[in-house]
């Protein structure tokens, strides 16, 4: 039999945020290698569509990572699990004297508490199956970005977190960061409808030359290395914190 590597087969994972954008593409690329999906979304009606169309036994639930009863309750149905892709996250542009407290607590509540109680509520079940945790951080999270006071510093956070779940569970479980550059998906289309609806594609253009490959990254490019990050074929990476942005951080 030939080998195929990067296989899921019998594995259950969890993506918050999976029923748009990013957290689609993982959830389709996951299914695909053989697992069973479980999409997390707030928006339970998308997540299950998108479950629906999934092969193997996906299925969708309703989470609110900011509520720890909503949480609590995604993850009781759940007999095993073995990898929690944290993808869920908003963005906010504005820098220090730009944002509000009530913004930047939002940002807070969800980009890092949301990652903190689904961390919480899944070590138990990751550690049982000697699974994984992937985090999507952001190139925000490694470099200063002009009007992004506070996505860059729940990105920041982000990383952190997983260095110190990496050192804490290091024989136990892995976790890994992904760092994507801009990509094409529903958030960078609504940031360009609120701040620049009769610029749209002038501002796209700059957003593609800020990578110096010339273009923004597309969702599928993310879900492949979430999938590397998942499979055994990453036995040994763990606390690795990875962009994929195009050389926007190499530049």
């Amino acid at each position: 039999m030939q080998f195929s590597p990067f296989r899921l087969d019998g594995r259950t994972a969890l993506v918050t945020g999976g029923a748009s954008g990013i957290g689609a593409s993982i959830c389709s690329v996951f299914a695909a290698a053989g697992a069973d999906v479980v999409v997390a979304d707030l928006n339970l009606s998308r997540a299950q569509v998108l479950a629906a169309s999934l092969p193997g036994n996906a299925k969708a639930v309703e989470c609110d990572i900011t509520s720890e009863n909503s949480v609590a309750e995604a993850f009781s149905g759940l007999p095993k699990l073995d990898c929690l892709v944290n993808n869920a996250g908003i963005g906010l542009v504005g820098g220090v004297e730009d944002t509000e407290l009530s913004d930047f607590q939002r940002l807070l509540n969800v980009n890092v508490t949301g990652a903190f109680l689904t961390t919480k509520q899944a070590i138990p079940l990751l550690l049982a199956s000697h699974g994984s945790i992937v985090n999507l951080g952001s190139v925000a999270g490694l470099v200063g970005i002009k009007k992004r006071f506070a996505y860059c510093a729940t990105k920041g956070a982000i990383v952190a977190m997983t260095l110190q779940l990496a050192v804490e569970y290091a024989k136990e479980i892995r976790v890994n960061c992904i760092c994507p550059g801009t990509v094409d998906t529903p958030f960078v289309e609504g940031y360009l409808e609120k701040y620049h609806k009769h610029e749209k594609d002038t501002i796209r253009e700059q957003l593609n030359q800020r990578q110096p490959v010339g273009r923004i990254g597309k969702p599928e490019e993310i879900a492949y290395l979430a999938l590397y990050l998942a499979s055994d074929e990453a036995s040994f990476t763990t606390g690795s914190v990875i962009t994929i942005d195009g050389g926007w951080t190499a530049a």
